[in-house]
């Protein structure tokens, strides 16, 4: 995703939207599928599951700019903001909970039956897609991939709100990544790190909520970034378990609201032609650049502690934060 999410980006505004995922989503479910096949029958390798890994980050990397595209059409344009606070909290309920089934599934029932699984909720995706009619896409005359800086030197806007996308995304990781590691600091097993990870979704759905269609401004997401990364901050350095999870609540609070700005805005400040390639850019900003948050942070905790590496990881955002609020700038969407 990291390398070819710039020109994928490309294929989403030059391709029809719905066409392209409803070719993605099949192929993943086949690969899920040849995974589960394999792994039944005992023939899985490590190399062979890094080929199939590798074949579902080049899916991904087609399938996420158009899908993030793709639901703006399906509603009003007053309800965008709306539409991606809930993309984005069903997203988080998604990483909460599915590993925690997919542990159950495979404790019952083998890892190939998770395989399969997984497979089919591809399938699940493609019968939606078939029931959604989104407008008319326009298409764009040209779809270079050079057009989309040059927006961004155009429109320094843009390149703030992705650069919140990847703060957001860095201060957010030691608690995906670092969650067991947590759960043992704080003297309890490896399986605890659920609730933790529970916890700081929960904080990211009641966001989704309070803040479901109220505009982006920039007074609000210096406020949410500040309660990111002084929720993290504070959950990394307290002693005590149960403050520590109301702090973890409150970071997933600002967690959420502070994507959902940027989110909202980089939907909403392009033209429709426009929004594969900036989509593209932002889950790099997201999705693509998280192992290089996975590793700094691994790399600090093994080196310092894990709630040093929970300090860290907060400072891009914590500075972010101070940065927008001394910037000229307005963080809100294009009329």
């Amino acid at each position: 995703m990291l390398f070819l999410a710039p020109w994928t980006g490309s294929a989403a505004d030059r391709f029809d939207r719905r066409n392209l995922l409803l070719v993605t989503q099949p192929t993943a479910a086949a690969l899920s599928g040849m995974l589960a096949l394999v792994t039944a029958l005992d023939l899985a390798t490590a190399p062979l599951v890094i080929v199939f890994g590798l074949g579902q980050g080049i899916v991904s990397a087609f399938s996420t700019p158009a899908q993030q595209a793709l639901f703006v059409s399906l509603v009003r344009r007053e309800d965008v903001t709306a539409a991606v606070a809930l993309n984005s909290m069903t997203f988080n309920i998604a990483r909460a909970v599915g590993p925690a089934i997919a542990a159950a599934v495979i404790g019952a029932f083998g890892i190939a039956t998770a395989f399969a699984l997984n497979g089919v909720s591809y399938l699940v995706f493609v019968g939606a897609l078939l029931l959604v009619h989104p407008r008319r896409q326009e298409r764009p005359e040209s779809s270079r991939l050079r057009d989309s800086f040059a927006l961004l030197r155009r429109e320094p806007r843009l390149a703030v709100a992705l650069g919140i996308v990847m703060t957001v995304g860095f201060a957010s990781d030691p608690i995906n990544t670092l969650a067991p590691a947590f759960a043992n600091e704080f003297g309890r097993p490896d399986t605890f790190s659920g609730y933790i990870i529970g916890v700081f979704g929960a904080g990211a759905v009641t966001a989704a909520f309070a803040l479901a269609g109220r505009e982006p401004s920039r007074p609000r997401v210096v406020v949410t970034l500040l309660l990111l990364s002084g929720g993290v901050a504070a959950f990394s350095l307290t002693p005590w378990l149960g403050l520590g999870l109301v702090f973890l609540f409150v970071a997933g609070f600002g967690y959420l609201a502070s994507n959902t700005a940027a989110t909202s805005f980089l939907q909403l400040g392009v033209a429709e032609t426009q929004r594969g390639r900036i989509m593209a850019l932002w889950s790099i900003a997201f999705l693509g650049l998280r192992p290089v948050a996975s590793l700094i942070d691994g790399a600090i905790a093994s080196a310092f502690g894990v709630r040093t590496a929970g300090v860290v990881l907060t400072i891009p955002a914590f500075v972010a934060a101070l940065l927008l609020a001394r910037l000229p700038l307005r963080l809100r969407r294009s009329p």
